[in-house]
């Protein structure tokens, strides 16, 4: 899942980026509401962390706008404010969620998985591909009831193709889920990274999940 953090304080934006990554995220930062606006229209993400007091443009205009533009990924508003009117406001403007600073980061996590939930991005707590289990929770993964461990990046990989199973990945589709906006999307990271997979959930399985689909893609394909 790829996360937008729109936040002015260069000190929180990078607790919040580093705990996300850690568990699995792909970060992109805006540091003014205009640059949060034009990320969130240049690189579409799967939640927004909005901040309401912002420099050039504040949150609540920012949200405004995507919503004006037709955006409507899941908003979480992030703000020291913490008035009734102040959260009435900014759901009024269409945020899907509002946390106060300060703030428990293990909360912000998992109202986040919430907020995808919510937003129709994340179907399920428990994703079974025949006999392949991820837990994107706790993002343990299992096969044939062996655990199998997994860097954070080759479980956002594998997460990811899992919720869109039986669908055609394209390079450009992972690079743009998984990586941040500066990720060079000319280089053969996801071919590597896609091999680092298969020798891990398909090395030793007679049945292979991950299939590559010449000339378009990857796919994790559920058996017939």
């Amino acid at each position: 899942m790829r996360v937008l953090i729109v936040e002015d304080d260069e000190d929180l934006a990078a607790i919040i980026r580093k705990g996300l990554e850690e568990s699995g995220y792909s970060v992109d930062v805006a540091r003014d509401g205009e640059e949060g606006l034009y990320m969130a229209e240049s690189y579409p993400a799967d939640a927004v962390i909005l901040d309401v007091m912002l420099p050039r443009m504040d949150g609540t205009a920012v949200l405004g706008a995507m919503r004006k533009k037709g955006l409507q990924t899941p908003v979480m508003m992030l703000t020291a404010k913490d008035s009734t009117g102040d959260k009435i406001k900014g759901l009024d403007s269409g945020a899907d969620d509002y946390m106060t600073k300060p703030f428990e980061f293990g909360e912000l996590l998992a109202r986040l998985r919430s907020l995808l939930r919510r937003g129709g991005k994340t179907k399920e707590a428990l994703i079974r591909i025949a006999d392949l289990e991820i837990d994107t929770a706790s993002h343990a993964v299992m096969r044939r009831g062996k655990l199998i461990r997994m860097t954070s990046r080759e479980y956002a990989l594998l997460e990811y193709m899992a919720y869109n199973k039986n669908t055609v990945l394209s390079r450009t589709d992972i690079t743009e889920h998984i990586y941040d906006e500066s990720f060079d999307k000319d280089s053969n990271v996801v071919d590597v990274y896609i091999n680092y997979l298969r020798n891990k959930i398909d090395r030793g399985f007679k049945e292979k999940l991950i299939h590559t689909m010449r000339g378009a893609g990857y796919m994790l394909k559920e058996p017939d």
